[in-house]
């Protein structure tokens, strides 16, 4: 079956099997920051937005995607950049894998809860976005500095 969908702003068109999920039918599209992890919707490295609310590609059928806008991290551009720079203004020191899920899940996480999120509110929105190399503080801190601009 075709599907059509917006990723980052351009409309493409994808040839999907019905049981094929976002996160394959992106990588195959040549997005590949979208990373493959846990496959059960645990570790949060797949996370794309899909009308700028994050999905766990690796569980989203991408036939759920059509007709749809994706934004991937490619597409998030300076506010992206902004979460980042406030990550590592908070000595967040990160290999970088994790880091496309995890800035896509702020992302919408700002714009569902806005600038006023509690620590608890930020915590229980990115549960399941797993970091291997650093503690979580850090990247709360960073996020409450991002939450604030």
């Amino acid at each position: 079956m075709n599907i059509t969908l917006t990723v980052n702003g351009k409309k493409r068109t994808a040839e999907i099997s019905p049981d094929d999920f976002l996160l394959e039918t992106l990588r195959s599209l040549g997005f590949k920051s979208v990373k493959r992890g846990c496959d059960t919707g645990s570790c949060g490295l797949c996370t794309v937005l899909v009308e700028g609310k994050p999905v766990l590609s690796c569980s989203y059928l991408s036939a759920r995607a059509d007709g749809h806008e994706v934004t991937t991290i490619e597409g998030a551009g300076e506010e992206a950049k902004k979460v980042a720079s406030a990550l590592v203004g908070e000595g967040v020191e990160q290999c970088g894998f994790c880091s496309p899920g995890l800035v896509l899940s702020i992302l919408g996480m700002k714009k569902e809860l806005g600038s006023g999120a509690t620590d608890d509110q930020i915590k229980n929105y990115l549960n399941g976005n797993l970091c291997r190399c650093t503690g979580y503080e850090g990247q709360l801190r960073g996020i409450r500095q991002y939450l604030e601009v």
